[in-house]
């Protein structure tokens, strides 16, 4: 069984069926549990995590989690380290009854947006973090959604105004990179804060990428890495939005002291190579010549949506093209009223953008790895079968990407993506087919 819910009702025909098939070996390959597995070797009194191998004779160990692998790992954490883990916290942003931990505290908070719940969370985090001793290992998980989650400001800030600032950094387009710079010099537990907030012990950082680029600074604020951004870059930002930051909005400078980062262990654990590497290999057992166009595209959605469309029509027959990053959505000022912000999501968008030209015999299926895109949908399909079935809903594909109603559009033609949550992040995904 995979992971993509409605499979058969899409799978309508063969174009579609290796789409979608290529999609799942994808989700399949970015699996928390089978990567665990394959980067953490317990032994009787040893630990080895990327080659590297750490002892634990007389030592407590803990584990740690944030984003939105945090229970899932810590499912698997529990399962391989049994009677060996101390305890630990974990905290996500999809609330799990699948998941149920005797040693590790399960924490939820909210995403896009922070909440009280985050703050309180994330104050845990850090008072748990600062009971660590020297003698004592953290395990910790960071992962997408990790830098919401982590919202910890100064007061007289609160989360109501950092969520101001998330709101109008998105509506004009700012990079995740620009984001997270802005999001790390307001919360004292970004920017290497964790890093701090557990020294003197020794730390392994499990991360999960979902940037582009796989920059560890940028993936959730890059709370157990040294940063090397300041207050001025982070105010840099917003002049570059023309965004005026509120009388409330406190910035803080991040943990500079090499002393906090020499005891951690940054690991890419999970990236977006993980998922391309394995639906290269699916799609070229189908019979398709691959080629990897982009690992870490950026910009408008649907400008990239229509771009791979051109690269497409260009290829041979029995091509695909495989690309992973992660796009933004500038509203304009013709979005649907009463919906949020990027109410379709950028997947959904992209594809929605591309669907006009669409070709017999050409797809294109943008697809997030978590399974969220925005909204219930993980993505959508982008074919000449969904441009049938806009035609016979009589929907106009122009109106519905002019207002961002990319979600409403895809409900309506029936040709979303949907999986659940995954579990799993390791940014957006395409995949374009020709036959």
């Amino acid at each position: 069984m995979g992971l993509i819910q409605n499979f058969d009702a899409l799978a309508v025909n063969d174009l579609r069926t290796d789409a979608l098939s290529i999609a799942e070996a994808g989700y399949a390959a970015i699996n928390i549990g089978a990567a665990l597995k394959r980067t953490l070797v317990l032994g009787p009194e040893e630990l080895r995590v990327d080659n590297v191998t750490y002892n634990l004779a007389g030592r407590k160990i803990f584990f740690v989690g944030v984003g939105k692998c945090a229970f899932s790992t810590a499912k698997e954490i529990e399962k391989l380290l049994g009677e060996k883990l101390t305890g630990g916290m974990a905290l996500d942003v999809f609330p799990s009854t699948e998941h149920s931990l005797k040693k590790i505290e399960m924490l939820v908070g909210t995403h896009p947006l922070p909440s009280e719940a985050n703050v309180e969370a994330a104050k845990s985090i850090v008072e748990f973090l600062a009971d660590r001793t020297e003698n004592d290992l953290v395990i910790m998980l960071i992962s997408g959604g990790g830098s919401t989650l982590l919202c910890l400001p100064t007061a007289p800030m609160t989360f109501l105004d950092e969520s101001a600032l998330w709101n109008e950094l998105t509506t004009k387009g700012a990079t995740i990179q620009e984001m997270n710079t802005v999001r790390k010099h307001l919360s004292q537990a970004r920017g290497g804060a964790l890093a701090k907030a557990a020294y003197p012990a020794e730390v392994i950082s499990l991360i999960v990428s979902d940037v582009p680029g796989n920059d560890v600074r940028s993936i959730a604020s890059g709370p157990t890495v040294l940063d090397s951004s300041t207050i001025a870059d982070a105010k840099a930002v917003l002049e570059k939005y023309n965004i005026a930051a509120s009388k409330n909005i406190e910035f803080i400078e991040t943990p500079k002291e090499q002393k906090y980062f020499e005891r951690v262990a940054n690991v890419l654990f999970l990236t977006s190579h993980s998922a391309l590497d394995a639906m290269r290999e699916d799609a070229e057992k189908r019979g398709y010549a691959v080629e990897i166009v982009n690992d870490h595209f950026s910009g408008e959605a649907r400008e990239i949506g229509r771009a791979v469309v051109e690269k497409l029509r260009a290829m041979g027959a029995d091509t695909v093209l495989l690309s992973a990053g992660e796009s933004t959505v500038t509203l304009s000022q013709n979005a649907g009223t009463g919906l949020p912000a990027q109410a379709g999501g950028r997947n959904q968008e992209m594809a929605l953008a591309a669907l006009a030209d669409i070709r017999d015999g050409e797809l294109l299926l943008p697809f997030a790895s978590d399974g969220h895109d925005n909204t219930d949908h993980a993505g959508a399909i982008a074919d000449t079968t969904t441009r049938a079935h806009a035609t016979a809903q009589q929907l106009s594909i122009e109106e519905y990407l002019a207002e961002h109603r990319s979600f409403d559009f895809f409900t309506t033609v029936g040709d979303a993506l949907v999986t659940g949550y995954t579990d799993s992040n390791v940014s957006d995904l395409i995949i374009a087919l020709k036959k």
